[in-house]
């Protein structure tokens, strides 16, 4: 069996993330999404992601108005958030350029930002979403701390971080950083022969992995006989056998869920709850890698 894992967000199987929200109108009404908030948490499920570009703000603002219209809701759950991305055409300069924000004065003013949209006084992690070359790292850990010393974040964390990018905003700030949200799939399998997974381990910082399905990639990849075998010894289905594979990395990486569909949350809560047999997991990374293991 593999260890259980500690620390930072131990007792979450999954994160459910906010991206796609605008992608589900059903959904958008105050009371109609705290009733799917509500139905998460009846499984177990508490952890929500969101960050400020996501659809320029408008997927906090609808969370929030369920919040607000559910208060009781509110102390049942984690929200994590995250800046320092400006999309193209967010950027209000001639440029219209993507770029990166990893400034004290904007990470201050996104942390309030996300607050009122959201509509919560505290969120559970905020984090610096890309890596900024332009970083001042001392002036954004000061922003960071004071942000936790108010109590408007609880957590401070990165994603997309390389180790040295975070291991130099780690050393400018007192707080510990408790994770970075990078990729990781079946389909995405490159950091745990890199180096960046130990990084990861080594210095404590918990693996939440973005697009664990591989952004719908790995039906191509895992032939049918392979699948069919799996899932008569397993009894798991495509997407709880990449959850399952995810899980069992030492460190307990954390999928982040970008999908909403009833029976895709489902079928991944059930893999984050399973364990595969060892040859299984490297069976299905040689398949999907197209080439044996060395």
């Amino acid at each position: 069996m593999t260890a259980k894992a500690t620390g930072y967000l131990a007792d979450t199987p999954l994160i459910l993330g906010m991206m796609r929200l605008l992608d589900h109108p059903e959904l958008h009404a105050p009371k109609t999404l705290a009733a799917w908030i509500e139905s998460q948490l009846e499984r177990g499920l508490d952890v929500f992601d969101h960050a400020d570009i996501y659809g320029d703000g408008e997927c906090e603002r609808l969370f929030g108005d369920a919040l607000a219209a559910y208060p009781g809701l509110r102390d049942k759950l984690r929200i994590i958030t995250k800046t320092g991305i400006v999309l193209a055409h967010q950027d209000t300069s001639q440029w219209q350029t993507k770029h990166y924000r990893a400034e004290a004065e904007h990470v201050t003013g996104a942390i309030d930002r996300a607050l009122g949209r959201l509509r919560v006084e505290q969120v559970d992690t905020f984090l610096i979403h890309r890596p900024d070359p332009l970083m001042e790292a001392e002036a954004v850990a000061r922003a960071l701390e004071e942000a936790v010393s108010a109590g408007k974040v609880r957590h401070i964390g990165v994603s997309n971080f390389r180790p040295e990018q975070w291991r130099w905003l780690h050393k400018n700030t007192d707080l510990p950083l408790s994770c970075n949200q990078a990729e990781l799939s079946l389909a995405h399998a490159e950091p745990l022969f890199d180096g960046t997974h130990e990084a990861q381990l080594n210095d404590r910082l918990r693996w939440l992995a973005w697009s664990p399905l591989g952004g719908g990639k790995l039906a191509g990849h895992l032939p049918n006989d392979l699948l069919e075998t799996a899932r008569a010894q397993t009894g798991l289905s495509e997407t709880a056998l990449a959850m399952a594979w995810i899980h069992q990395i030492p460190g307990k990486p954390i999928p982040v869920l970008g999908s909403m569909n009833e029976e895709r949350i489902k079928a991944a809560l059930e893999g984050c709850r399973s364990e595969l047999p060892r040859p299984l997991w490297f069976t299905l990374l040689e398949a999907v890698r197209g080439q044996r293991v060395p």
